[in-house]
C-alpha cells in the first residue's frame, strides 16, 4: 500500500511535559480530579498527542519524585478528594473548611497532613472489600512489603529502616509476622491508599486514551536507600551487614561540576539480578506500564556503565566506571513483556557504547534544544537530529526557555539568535517551533515554555535541596488562544 508523500507520519506527535502536582485545584496540589480532565481536554484541543509526567511514585527526601519510597507504589498526594466525595467516601462538610493553600506553589507538609487526614476518613467508610481484596492479591509481591514498611515508618516516627530494631533490619520472619499481626489495620490502610491511587489513575488513563493522548511515564534508574524496595530486597543492592550502602551512585566531575555529583543512591548487584533473570526489574517495568503507554528510562548510560563511588567519599571525584547489565537486561524485559515502549534519557557523558545499546534495542534518545548553543554543530540542534528521537525545548531539570535565555552567555544568545532568529521576547516560541518542525518523531514542550514563563516557574534546580518540585500553573493560564496556536503548529508539522 502506498501512502502519499504528503501524508503525516503516524509516528510524528507533539506533547506537553507537566507533572500532575503542577495542576491547579483547591487542595494545595494538582491531583487526579476534574482539573486533570480539563487539562486533557485542553491538550487534545491543542493537538497534543503525548503527555509526559515525572515519576508517579511516593516521593521521599526533599519531596523529589526521583527519590521514591517505593518504585511500584503511586503517590498518595495525587489522590483526588473530589473523587472520594463522589464515591461517598468523604462528605462535603469535610471539604468545606479547608486551609487557604498557595495557588502557585505546593506546600508539601501542609498538603501531606490534609490528604492523610482525608484518606483516614475514607478508609473508615470504605466497604467494597471484594474489589480491594482482588487488588491486594494481584499486587501482593510488592504491596506487602510497601504497606508493612509504611506502617513501621508511621509507628516508628519516620526513622530510616536501618535504624529500626535489629530483627526488623534483618527481616527475621518471626518478627515480621508478629508485627504484621500487631499492625494489621495500619497495613490494610496503606494497601487501601494504593487501591485508591491505582483506581483513580486507571480512570485518568482511560480519559487520556479517549482523547487520543498517550502518557509518557518516567522510571528513575536508582531508588532511595530508605525505601521499601531496598529494605525488602537487600540482597539486590550493594549494602553492608547493617544495611548501609558500600558504594553509591553519581556521575564523575565534568564541565558543569569540578567534584561531579554524588547522588547517594545504593547501587544494584547486577550479578545477583542476572542470576534471577532480572525479576525485580521486570516487575518494576510491568507495574510502571500500568501507569503509562511509554516510559522514559532515566540515566540510560548507567545500564552500559555506571559511576560507583565508595560510600565514605564526600564527593564523586574518587569513583570508578563499572560495567552495567547491558543488553541482557533488555532481552529479559522483552522476553517477559514484549516490545519495549521506552525512551532513553541518553544525556550527560555519553560514550559510543551507550548509542550502540540504544540502537540495539531500537529505542529513541533525547535531544534538548537548550543544550544546542554551547558549541557549533551541536548534536542537540535540529539539523543533526535523527527521526527516531525525542526533541525537547527543555526538561524538568532545565530552566524555562525564557529563564535560560536570560542567564545564557553572550555567545550562546548570539548562537540562538543566529540559528533561530529569536530574542528575549520570542525565545519560548522559537524553541517550540524548532522542536515541532524538526524531524524528531516526538516533540515535547514543558508547560512553562508554552506559557512563556521565566525562572520563577522552574520545576527543579539540580543540587538545590529546597524549593524544588513545587511549581503550579495559575488557574485559567492554559487558554484556548494558546491551544489554537499550538494546534496550528502541530498541523503544519505533521504531528496531528
Amino acid at each position: 500500500m502506498h501512502t502519499s508523500a504528503h501524508a503525516p507520519s503516524e509516528h510524528r506527535a507533539a506533547g506537553i511535559l507537566l507533572h500532575p502536582t503542577s495542576l491547579p485545584g483547591r487542595y494545595g496540589i494538582g491531583d487526579l480530579g476534574d482539573e486533570l480532565i480539563a487539562f486533557l481536554d485542553w491538550a487534545a484541543s491543542a493537538g497534543m498527542r503525548l503527555w509526559q509526567v515525572l515519576p508517579l511514585n511516593p516521593p521521599g527526601y526533599g519531596d523529589s519524585p526521583y527519590g521514591c519510597v517505593s518504585s511500584f507504589a503511586g503517590n498518595p498526594l495525587l489522590i483526588s478528594p473530589q473523587r472520594l466525595l463522589e464515591e461517598g467516601l468523604l462528605e462535603r462538610v469535610e471539604l468545606d473548611d479547608l486551609p487557604q493553600f498557595d495557588e502557585q506553589h505546593v506546600e508539601f507538609d501542609m498538603v501531606g497532613m490534609l490528604k492523610h487526614q482525608l484518606l483516614r476518613i475514607a478508609f473508615e467508610r470504605f466497604s467494597d472489600h471484594a474489589a480491594f481484596d482482588a487488588f491486594a492479591a494481584e499486587h501482593r509481591p510488592w504491596l506487602e512489603d510497601y504497606a508493612l514498611f509504611m506502617a513501621l515508618k508511621i509507628k516508628g516516627r519516620q526513622g530510616a529502616w536501618w535504624t529500626w530494631n535489629r530483627r526488623l533490619v534483618h527481616r527475621e520472619a518471626g518478627e515480621l509476622n508478629r508485627l504484621a499481626r500487631k499492625l494489621e489495620r495500619e497495613i490494610r490502610f496503606w494497601k487501601f491508599v494504593q487501591f485508591l491511587f491505582f483506581r483513580q489513575w486507571a480512570s485518568v488513563r482511560e480519559a487520556a486514551a479517549a482523547r487520543g493522548i498517550r502518557i509518557i511515564g518516567d522510571v528513575p534508574i536508582y531508588v532511595a536507600c530508605d525505601s521499601a524496595d531496598v529494605w525488602g530486597n537487600r540482597e539486590l543492592f550493594e549494602l553492608d551487614a547493617e544495611g548501609h550502602p558500600t558504594v553509591v551512585a553519581g556521575v564523575p566531575p565534568d564541565y558543569f561540576s569540578e567534584t561531579g555529583q554524588r547522588w547517594g543512591n545504593p547501587l544494584y548487584r547486577w550479578d545477583v539480578m542476572r542470576e534471577n533473570g532480572f525479576r525485580w526489574w521486570i516487575e518494576r517495568v510491568r507495574t510502571n506500564l500500568r501507569f503509562a503507554d511509554l516510559l522514559r528510562l532515566d540515566h540510560f548510560r548507567g545500564f552500559v556503565a555506571y559511576w560507583a563511588i565508595p560510600a565514605h567519599e564526600p564527593t564523586a571525584v574518587h569513583g570508578q566506571w563499572v560495567r552495567g547489565p547491558g543488553i541482557a537486561l533488555f532481552d529479559a524485559l522483552r522476553d517477559a513483556l514484549g516490545e519495549l515502549p521506552l525512551i532513553a534519557e541518553d544525556l550527560g557523558f555519553i560514550t559510543p557504547d551507550v548509542h550502540e545499546l540504544r540502537n540495539a534495542i531500537g529505542v529513541p534518545g533525547m535531544r534538548i534544544l537548550q543544550f544546542g548553543f554551547a558549541q557549533n554543530d551541536s548534536p542537540h540542534l535540529p539539523h543533526r537530529y535523527e527521526p527516531h528521537s525525542v526533541a525537547y525545548s527543555g526538561t524538568h531539570d532545565n530552566d524555562t526557555a525564557r529563564g535560560w535565555y536570560a542567564s545564557a552567555s553572550e555567545a550562546e544568545r548570539e548562537a540562538a539568535t543566529t540559528y533561530l532568529g529569536c530574542d528575549a521576547e520570542s525565545v519560548s516560541d522559537c524553541l517550540i517551533r524548532a522542536a515541532c518542525t524538526s524531524v524528531a518523531e516526538m516533540a515535547i514542550i514543558p508547560a512553562q515554555d508554552i506559557l512563556d514563563l521565566g525562572s520563577e516557574a522552574r520545576m527543579n534546580r539540580p543540587g538545590a535541596t529546597q524549593g524544588n518540585w513545587t511549581w503550579r500553573i495559575r488557574p485559567g493560564a492554559l487558554t484556548q488562544e494558546r491551544a489554537e496556536k499550538l494546534r496550528r503548529l502541530a498541523e503544519i508539522t505533521g504531528r496531528i
